[in-house]
């Protein structure tokens, strides 16, 4: 474990001592308190604010829905999650959007009533962990992210509405935070929670909305104390898993999810302690605060590797905060800011501060500024062009098959331009049920090798587990032209390879072409080879040794050598993230021959208007 914080409980108690009194101010950065009224009024707001309303209005028309134990336990009976879940995330969007129009609407009584009573429902729950993540967990004891993020929201929705709602509930409210999550947090007769020494995002988000509901609502300064110094240590197991380069492997929404929390956290803590515990003063964290604007190829098109959406909106307060307060982080495109219902699961800590942390007068560009990135931790390279014709990304990965929701794609890459479907797609998340996180984990195209853009090796495809790495050979950043050039044998244990590099060559032209060359050379005999590009672009083979990839604005033509490579397209079927059922095509280029000790296959994606 990385140690970047040792600050002992004493220490903290003292600076905490003199804590501020709790109230709404403290999330303004201008510190006053939140002005509903004016933000109301404000056209800057205007667009944020419809969107809240109109989410309202529709949830008014319909009931609160009702969590069945039979629903519960369908995730125990076939594995499902989404039926469950939809009906959770929408209590939580519920109590989300009638939050917000109380308090910007504070005479309306219907948004006052349809708050307490939703309110009421989510007090009564039987737990506030989801069932997949309950499997032999005490029900009065478990703790797991929606439960943390549960309590932090109920204790932020206290601090911000003031008196206005009933003594009695707000009484509630503090009574089952405190059963649900500061009694089993600081119960000695329990091991550690999993979560605890994690070095992904289940750390920052259960410590951190644990360790921000007590600086809210804990008035013992001895429990306060205890639950801060723990969520602290908490803190440098999830830094451990960054490495210097700052980049987030479950891609840029983890990174908004888990770093968001660490955010929060660190935020309220700092402020409670009147600057003396500040968890931004740490190198690392500055350096992963500037991951997001690396992390982008087009627009709000990430490089999406491993279980990362295809398309990740910025959370604007996080993202405004954070180029306020640290040095080198970039304002975003305001363009891309997330929607009031774009996040499912409806979390209240990223919806409160994209209202309250928002900077409607900070600089911005339209789109992400140019440039190429090396992350050498997660050996990703990234590289982004914008210009009269366009924007363009392309990214590649080296890392290995044993990441943090792992998928089995080293040397895989990504083509996108615009709002064209992805010419070389990562397909990201896959509907999550028990199987993904099962024993069947591989046998899915999202996370299998079978759905990346990499070869099979006489009948092989790549294997999972951290001996299949790549090793880094070549890289170049020039202004026209980037290079990157991976040895990836290591992946295909048992295939009798002496070597395979894989490199990239990217020319940054008006109109860029994307240069994969794959040079293998077996040990002692050779074998047959077959090419895979997955697209989200339905292939047209022009004529030998041409393949159009046509999107909305732009075409790819995907040249290859015909003498040697016979072609064969196959369309296939995924569940992505949401449960929906979404297509995309495998492009195979077959070795026509048994390939020699050493072959060479030059494969050309050149962008066309």
């Amino acid at each position: 474990m990385r140690i970047i914080y040792e600050w002992e409980q004493e220490k903290l108690a003292q600076w905490l001592a003199d804590q501020p009194e709790v109230e709404d101010k403290i999330y303004s950065l201008t510190g006053n308190r939140i002005n509903w009224q004016e933000m109301k009024e404000s056209s800057l707001y205007a667009g944020m604010i419809k969107e809240i309303r109109e989410e309202g209005e529709r949830l008014l028309e319909r009931s609160i829905p009702v969590l069945t134990e039979e629903i519960y336990k369908l995730f125990e009976t076939n594995g499902n999650r989404l039926i469950y879940e939809g009906l959770y995330f929408e209590r939580r969007r519920r109590l989300t959007s009638f939050v917000f129009l109380h308090c910007l609407f504070p005479d309306e009584d219907r948004y006052r009533q349809a708050l307490i009573e939703i309110i009421e429902a989510i007090l009564e729950e039987k737990t506030w962990c989801l069932p997949a993540h309950m499997r032999g967990q005490q029900i009065n004891r478990h703790i797991d992210l929606f439960a943390s993020e549960t309590g932090f929201a109920l204790a932020e929705m206290i601090t911000i509405t003031g008196q206005s709602l009933p003594t009695a509930l707000r009484e509630a409210m503090m009574e089952q935070v405190e059963r649900r999550l500061f009694t089993p947090y600081l119960d000695d007769q329990f091991p550690s929670y999993h979560w605890e020494s994690a070095d992904h995002n289940w750390a920052a988000v259960c410590a951190g909305s644990i360790g921000s509901a007590a600086l809210l609502l804990e008035r013992d300064p001895v429990r306060k104390s205890a639950i801060i110094h723990r969520a602290i240590g908490t803190m440098n197991h999830y830094l451990s898993g960054f490495g210097d380069d700052g980049a987030c492997a479950e891609g840029p929404g983890y990174w908004n999810y888990g770093f968001g929390y660490f955010v929060y956290f660190a935020d309220l803590l700092k402020r409670a302690s009147n600057g003396n515990a500040d968890l931004f003063v740490s190198e690392l964290v500055q350096t992963i605060a500037r991951f997001q604007q690396k992390a982008y190829l087009v627009k709000n098109r990430p490089a999406n590797f491993s279980d990362a959406s295809s398309h990740v909106s910025v959370n604007i307060g996080l993202s405004d905060y954070l180029a306020a307060q640290i040095e080198g982080v970039e304002y975003a495109p305001l363009s891309i800011r997330a929607g009031f219902t774009d996040d499912h699961c409806s979390r209240f800590a990223h919806a409160l501060r994209n209202l309250v942390w928002f900077r409607p007068d900070a600089p911005r560009n339209t789109d992400w500024a140019s440039g190429s990135w090396y992350l050498p931790d997660a050996q990703w390279f990234i590289s982004r062009s914008t210009g009269k014709r366009g924007s363009f990304g392309f990214a590649a990965k080296g890392g290995h098959n044993n990441e943090p929701h792992n998928h089995i794609d080293v040397g895989h890459f990504i083509l996108l331009a615009d709002d064209d479907p992805a010419f070389a797609v990562d397909l990201g998340s896959g509907e999550y049920t028990a199987q993904y996180f099962g024993d069947g984990r591989y046998e899915y195209d999202c996370t299998g090798a079978q759905g990346h853009s990499l070869p099979i090796i006489k009948g092989r495809y790549q294997e999972v587990g951290a001996k299949s790495a790549a090793k880094v050979l070549q890289l170049e950043q020039g202004e026209t032209e980037d290079r990157f050039t991976l040895e990836l044998a290591a992946c295909y244990p048992d295939s009798g390879l002496d070597s395979y590099t894989r490199q990239f060559v990217w020319n940054k032209t008006d109109l860029p072409e994307l240069v994969l060359t794959d040079t293998i050379r077996f040990e002692q005999q050779g074998g047959a080879i077959t090419e895979v590009i997955v697209s989200k672009c339905a292939p047209v083979v022009l004529h030998d040794g041409q393949i159009q990839l046509k999107g909305n604005r732009h075409t790819v033509l995907l040249n290859f050598e015909p003498l040697h490579l016979d072609v064969s397209i196959v369309e296939r079927a995924y569940s992505n993230h949401s449960g929906q059922e979404e297509s995309y095509y495998r492009i195979y280029l077959i070795s026509k021959d048994e390939v020699s000790l050493e072959k060479t296959f030059k494969l050309t994606f050149k962008f066309q208007e």
